[in-house]
């Protein structure tokens, strides 16, 4: 805080992500997931063809702090993994990340975006929600924690325009 301000961060960066961004899109997942997902899953998921995948970095320095990655079936959506770095959690940026997806999904034919959710997980909770997510499934006991305990999830749908 500088004078009771907060510092101004650097402007948002989002861009399509590319295969050289495996390396940071892995370690905010691991930063963010209890059970994480590897490089080799990220390469192969960032490779396919019905895959679409956003970063979002600081602009001047381009350090990445978020991503988003989806997979397209016909005109439906399914958000596989969005992420933001601990440091950077609270910014808005998973919400502006999420707007910049939906519009590019839309201009790919996305009709309906699904994903899925841990009941616990309230900052995520109220993002989908204020962006117009709506509950249409629960999935009970889907996560598997670290400590051994498991979690609910619920399935969450929003129709694009």
């Amino acid at each position: 805080m500088i004078f009771g301000f907060k510092r101004a961060r650097p402007p948002l960066m989002i861009r399509l992500a590319e295969s050289r961004d495996v390396a940071a899109i892995c370690d905010i997942h691991t930063a963010s997931f209890d059970r994480a997902w590897g490089l080799t899953e990220f390469e192969r998921m960032l490779s396919e063809e019905t895959s679409l995948a956003h970063v979002a970095g600081e602009e001047r320095s381009g350090r990445l702090g978020a991503f988003v990655l989806s997979r397209i079936a016909a005109d439906e959506a399914e958000i596989l993994s969005i992420a933001v770095r601990p440091d950077r959690r609270g910014e808005g940026h998973s919400a502006r990340l999420l707007l910049a997806h939906h519009d590019v999904l839309s201009l790919n034919g996305v009709r309906t975006v699904f994903l899925e959710v841990e009941t616990g997980n309230a900052p995520a909770l109220a993002l989908y929600k204020r962006e117009g997510y709506s509950e249409v499934a629960r999935r009970d006991a889907y996560y598997k924690r670290s400590d051994g305990s498991a979690a609910t999830a619920l399935v969450m749908r929003k129709a694009l325009k």
